[in-house]
């Protein structure tokens, strides 16, 4: 099992975006994101940011599928997480995570990748468990 902690300087406001489809029961939502692929990056994850725009998030890449684990330390702000397998299915949802709080949530299984936005998102798009990721990350559907 990995943790992944925010500990590192905060993470780069000029990061490359990346687009990112979410295909829900109600539609097709789309998301920009930044990449975190690097243990440094995935340190940093979000911390110290005060705002997330809506649409837009950061694409934690945990390769090979494992067990994860993340908290909130130093990251100001509360954010949805949201676990995907390596066929791209969401597999779990934490929403509304607690700011600078260093309680763990876990992946509770196997994650190829952990998607961030700001809290209030998976709610208001309807993303849920078994909801399909689109993005180069993930095997594409057969």
């Amino acid at each position: 099992m990995l943790l992944f902690g925010y500990l590192g300087a905060h993470a780069s406001y000029g990061a490359e975006l990346q687009p990112l489809e979410i295909a829900t029961k109600s539609g097709v939502r789309m998301f920009s994101v930044e990449m975190a692929v690097t243990d440094e990056e995935r340190a940093k994850g979000l911390m110290y940011r005060r705002e997330l725009p809506d649409g837009r998030g950061m694409l934690f890449d945990f390769t090979p599928e494992q067990t994860v684990s993340m908290w909130m330390k130093n990251t100001y702000i509360s954010l949805d997480m949201i676990f995907i397998g390596a066929d791209g299915r969401v597999t779990r949802v934490a929403e509304n995570t607690e700011p600078e709080s260093t309680r763990i949530i876990s992946s509770g299984g196997p994650a190829k990748a952990v998607l961030e936005v700001i809290a209030g998102t998976a709610r208001k798009y309807g993303i849920a468990e078994g909801d399909q990721v689109v993005h180069p990350l993930f095997k594409k559907r057969r």
